[in-house]
This record gives structure tokens, C-alpha cells and sequence, in this order.
């Protein structure tokens, strides 16, 4: 099991320092390959699905099953992550996850109907491994205190928009130019494979919480506030994700280049890896929450006008401003769990935002895979520009709930207020003991329990 690093505060943080922590290329490199699959599934599912029923509608709909059902049990498989361990959960996943895959694709290819493939995509979902969210909760146990937990969180932005920009190439590559069902097997062998190298592992992985032995509940990551309306923040961007690759397929085929989807999705999400690339190598001197707000108003824009394109070369500069303004929205909102969310729920916190995107996601499929059927690929794009304006309404209405809370409340159990330290205040006044001379490290403790660096608080 892993503990926290000390690192250099002296140094400038950057990409080179964060791969230098001991012990980080040894879950990344692993980590990577486990989450390339994740960026082919939904475009696989929606190209074997339209192959075989002649519907973006109906393909929207099994690829929307797939992602509510991912989104609802990825915040379950974060607790029994946090509780059992990693390794524990994701083995078993990732076997379950291969069948129903081939299942799936076994049925689409027999001509099976509409809601048999919907049936068949619940466990699809349900299985699909949250290896981000692992990887980012090893990161954070490994950098807890450090200013590098903002460069991690860019790299982990940088390693997911990678998996988009040649997940969906190489899913749409594979179902175009070998066979339908090809991106779906590959999806399948990929996520089996690289799973279980990830679970190997377990040096690095961290702690497991089990319930308090005096009795304390647990409280659930989704009991914070912060971490709620960071929900509605991802909901928004899932449904870019969700809107961008049915509209981006309609108008594809509407053009009569199905291979340019791939093309125009790869700009898209190589937009927001460059984006994350240079949020990793800025210091920042703006607070994470007025850096998540500016974040969402550029995507909120240019969301807004994508309806209006209709050349493939004006679509793909529009789709790479969209993946420009993502990448900091979405950096800064996974950067914002480690105040916002005590250690023990972290693992639930990162599975709850990534299954928010993945519910987002869903319903954007199924809205824009409805439009694009009846009025064509510009009705699509009407659903990024819809999601992202109603997000940053509710996040600019709760704002105030995403304040840092203060360390000693969100890291330490048995911080002044709780019940914990309750009891233990009366444990100690029932057995005196000399008052210990007032230290240095008492006082700091007193701020904060052994906070060491600064936060920007906005």
C-alpha cells in the first residue's frame, strides 16, 4: 500500500518532477493501457449498432444503456474500491466486462432487436472498469500536501484526451475498414489484458479504509456539497463528449466521408490535450474555482456555435476551440476533489465525477442521435450548446459551495467539532495528563493537521 511523497516544493512543478515520484511510471505506464479501451466503446457500439439497424437513433439508445448504466455503478465500484482495495474489485471487473462486450456484439451481429441489444448493454456498462479514477486516487494518496497534485491532475487529463483522440480513430478504423464488430473486440481483448497488468500492481495502490472501529460511520462522497455541484459541472461536459460523436458521424455520412468522423473527433479531443498539456505547465495564480468558472464560459461559447457549421474544415476548427476550453473545466474540477473530499471517499469522489460525464454522455446520445435522424447532423450539435449553458447556470448559482474546506475538517478524522474528537476530549479529561510544552509543530497543527503547502483560495 502506498503513502504520501514529500517532494521538492522549491522546484517548479512540472510533468518531468511528477514522473520522478517513486514509484509512478510503475501504475501510469499500466494505468494507460488499461483506459485506452474506455475511449473505443462508445463509438464502437454506435457504428456495429447503426451497421446493423440503419438507425443512429437505436444505436444512440444501446450506447446511452451502456453509459447510464457505467454512470450509476461507477460510484458503487469507488466504495467498494475505497473499502476492499483495487486490485480486489477491478479483477473480477474486467473479466465480466470482456463477456458482456462479446455478448453484446455477438447479439447486434445475429440481428437481434433494439431492446435485447439495450438489454445486453446494462452489464456492458455496468463492467466497464473506472481505472481513471483509480489511477488519480494513487495520485493523490502518493501526493497528498504536495503542489504537484495539479500537474498530476493535467497529466491524468492529457493521458484520457490521448485515449480519445486514438480510441475513437482506431475503434472507427477497425469497425469501417475490417469488419463492424472489430472495434468492439478489440475493446473487449484490450480491457481484459490491460486490467489486469494495472491490478498486478498493488504496491502502489492506496490504503483501504474499513469502518471505524468505535463505530463512526463513514461519510459518502456525495455528502459534500463541493462535490455535488462539480456533478452537474461534468454532467455538461459529458454531454460535449455524448453530442459531439453522434452529430460529428451524422455529418460525416452527410458529406459522404464516413472515415472523416474519426478524423474530426481526433481534432476535437486533441484540442483539449493540448489544452491539458500547457494547464500542467502553468503556475497558476487564480484560485481552482474562478480557473473551473472562465474554464466553463469559453466551453459554454463555443459549444454555441457549432450548429452553424457546415464545411468539414470550419467544423474541425470549431471542434478543436470546443476541446480547448474542456481541458480546463475538467482539470481543475478533478484538482478540486482533494479539498473538497476527505482521503477515505476519494476513490467514490472521482468514480461519481466520471460517471457523471458518462451519464451526461448517455443522454446527449440519445437527444442528438434522435435530432440528427429527423433534421440532420446541425439539429445534433444543438445538445452540447443546451447542456453546457443549463451547467454553467447552476454551477455560477452554487458557486459558493465549492470553497476549499478548511484542512483540519476535511483530512482528519478526528478534527475539532466531530464526534470522534469528542470522545477523545473526554477520554483525556477523564485521565489528566501534563499539558505538552507549546511547540512549533503544535502550532501548525492547530491551522491545520500538518497542512505544508499554501492552497490558492479564490
Amino acid at each position: 500500500m502506498t503513502s504520501a511523497v514529500t517532494t521538492d516544493t522549491s522546484a517548479r512543478p512540472g510533468y518531468g518532477q511528477l514522473l520522478r515520484t517513486p514509484g509512478a511510471l510503475g501504475f501510469v505506464l499500466p494505468g494507460f493501457a488499461a483506459r485506452l479501451p474506455f475511449g473505443m466503446l462508445t463509438i464502437s457500439i454506435l457504428l456495429l449498432v447503426q451497421h446493423t439497424t440503419g438507425s443512429y437513433g437505436s444505436a444512440g439508445i444501446v450506447a446511452a444503456v451502456t453509459g447510464i448504466s457505467m454512470a450509476l455503478s461507477a460510484p458503487l465500484m469507488g466504495i467498494f474500491t475505497d473499502r476492499f482495495g483495487q486490485s480486489a474489485v477491478l479483477v473480477p471487473v474486467v473479466l465480466a466486462h470482456s463477456a458482456a462486450v462479446s455478448g453484446l456484439a455477438a447479439l447486434a451481429l445475429a440481428g437481434a432487436p433494439v431492446w435485447a441489444l439495450a438489454l445486453a448493454a446494462v452489464p456492458t456498462g455496468a463492467s466497464v472498469p473506472q481505472v481513471g479514477p483509480m489511477v488519480r486516487a494513487r495520485w493523490a494518496a502518493r501526493l497528498e500536501g504536495s503542489p504537484l497534485l495539479p500537474t498530476a491532475a493535467a497529466f491524468e487529463s492529457v493521458t484520457d484526451e490521448f485515449t480519445f483522440v486514438v480510441g475513437p480513430v482506431l475503434a472507427t478504423a477497425l469497425c469501417t475498414g475490417l469488419h463492424p464488430a472489430a472495434g468492439l473486440v478489440t475493446e473487449a481483448t484490450l480491457t481484459l489484458i490491460g486490467g489486469l497488468l494495472f491490478a498486478a500492481r498493488r504496491a502502489s495502490q492506496p490504503r483501504t479504509h474499513a469502518p471505524s472501529a468505535t463505530g463512526e460511520k463513514r461519510a459518502f462522497a456525495l455528502s459534500y456539497p463541493g462535490l455535488r455541484v462539480l456533478i452537474f459541472a461534468f454532467l455538461g461536459i459529458g454531454a460535449v463528449f455524448g453530442g459531439m460523436q453522434v452529430s460529428l458521424a451524422a455529418f460525416s455520412n452527410e458529406i459522404g466521408n464516413p472515415g472523416a468522423n474519426g478524423l474530426l473527433y481526433g481534432v476535437f479531443a486533441a484540442g483539449n490535450m493540448i489544452a491539458g498539456i500547457a494547464m500542467g505547465a502553468v503556475a497558476w495564480k487564480i484560485g481552482p474555482r474562478r480557473r473551473l468558472i472562465l474554464g466553463y464560459i469559453g466551453l459554454t461559447a463555443a459549444a454555441s456555435v457549432l450548429w452553424a457549421a457546415h464545411s468539414m474544415i470550419l467544423l474541425g476548427a470549431l471542434g478543436l476551440v470546443v476541446g480547448l476550453f474542456i481541458a480546463p473545466a475538467l482539470i481543475t474540477g478533478y484538482t478540486m476533489v482533494e479539498q473538497l473530499v476527505p482521503a477515505n471517499a476519494r476513490t467514490e469522489a472521482f468514480t461519481w465525477l466520471t460517471g457523471s460525464i458518462a451519464f451526461g454522455q448517455a443522454i446527449a446520445v440519445i437527444l442528438a442521435g434522435r435530432l440528427t435522424d429527423a433534421r440532420g447532423s446541425s439539429y445534433g450539435f444543438l445538445v452540447p450548446m443546451a447542456a453546457t449553458a443549463l451547467a454553467l447556470a447552476t454551477l455560477l448559482a452554487l458557486r459558493a459551495k465549492l470553497a476549499p474546506k478548511a484542512p483540519s475538517r476535511i483530512v482528519n478524522a478526528s478534527a475539532p467539532g466531530t464526534e470522534a474528537a469528542a470522545r477523545a476530549e473526554a477520554t483525556a479529561s477523564a485521565t489528566p495528563s501534563p499539558a505538552p510544552a507549546p511547540t512549533s509543530r503544535n502550532r501548525v497543527n492547530e491551522r491545520g493537521m500538518g497542512h505544508r503547502v499554501p492552497v490558492t483560495v479564490d
